[in-house]
């Protein structure tokens, strides 16, 4: 979301331009906010000061974290340790979403994954 939000070279342009497009829905889990805030205030991550703004002001979507979101990210296999990331799959999985990552992590879960 940083990378897509700073029009980050890391990000291929094909994405870049999917991303952009109007007619996709793009949606940031509440769970990338909060590890975004975590990292920024230990000085491991360099993000937006006005964070929040900046995301009201693009054209993405909040995904809320609930019970059932909760539930599956405490029951997946543990393939991958980072409570963030389990999250986002979790969310992916019930949701029948897609990730953008390039975390080799995700390949043993069954979500559909945009590298």
């Amino acid at each position: 979301m940083l990378c897509a939000l700073a029009e980050s070279p890391e990000l291929a342009r094909d994405l870049r331009r999917k991303i952009a497009d109007p007619s996709n829905d793009v949606l940031v889990s509440a769970a990338s906010v909060w590890e975004i805030a975590i990292k920024k205030r230990l000085g491991k991550l360099d993000a937006p000061d006005n964070l929040l703004e900046v995301l009201e002001a693009s054209d993405f979507s909040p995904l809320s974290i609930n019970f059932v979101h909760a539930a599956a990210a405490g029951s997946l296999p543990a393939h991958h340790d980072d409570p963030f990331d389990r999250m986002l799959i979790a969310q992916a999985l019930m949701g029948g979403l897609a990730i953008v990552t390039s975390d080799r992590a995700f390949e043993p879960y069954p979500v559909r994954v945009i590298w």
